[in-house]
């Protein structure tokens, strides 16, 4: 499939260099990343934010958590919220976990936390479940005008995928060990 009509002319508009990413359907960061067999960190998840003031698009990679008191005091806002899910629906037309990152799209500004800086290139969300964009971090940033600030915390899902590998590598050794010792027995028993 290709990325949303939409989300291809506003980035072609932009004159950005990207790169569209077609898989198989994911909802989460985290799938997208199993996915694409990616790092965490490569992957940007946006979360729609509602403030005393407007509806902003916050970005973090995907290894990390928003704060929201972080996030607040970098808005200047009195109070942030996740709005619920018909609000994007209803106010964006978009599917529940569909947004984009593409605050110019939505006619939002967008917050980038200031993590993201380390990602070279960056994989965003292009508006649909089966397809994502590829761009360079700075070409994002400077492309939608985002406002920088540490509003960020650590998720621990690095941690978690680490320990799930070593699970899985110690699994794959005795399954090893077990095919090692059947082969044996069976040489054993033709002779």
């Amino acid at each position: 499939m290709a990325i949303p009509k939409i989300t291809k002319k506003y980035l072609d508009k932009k004159m950005v260099k990207y790169e569209e990413l077609a898989h198989k359907t994911v909802y989460t960061a985290y799938d997208l990343a199993q996915t694409l067999r990616k790092e965490l960190n490569q992957i940007a998840k946006s979360l729609l934010i509602a403030t005393d003031k407007a509806y902003v698009i916050a970005v973090v990679p995907a290894h990390m958590r928003i704060d929201l008191g972080k996030l607040k005091k970098a808005l200047k806002a009195k109070k942030v919220s996740i709005p619920k899910e018909q609000v994007m629906v209803k106010v964006f037309k978009v599917k529940p976990g569909a947004m984009t990152a593409f605050g110019g799209l939505h006619q939002v500004e967008v917050w980038v936390d200031k993590s993201l800086l380390k990602t070279k290139d960056v994989i965003l969300g292009a508006g649909s479940f089966t397809d994502s964009v590829r761009m360079k971090a700075k070409d994002f940033i400077k492309m939608e005008q985002a406002k920088l600030a540490d509003f960020s915390q650590k998720a621990g899902y690095m941690l978690q995928v680490k320990k799930l590998k070593k699970k899985a590598v110690k699994k794959v050794k005795k399954v090893k060990k077990t095919v090692k010792k059947v082969k044996k027995i069976s040489k054993g028993k033709k002779k």
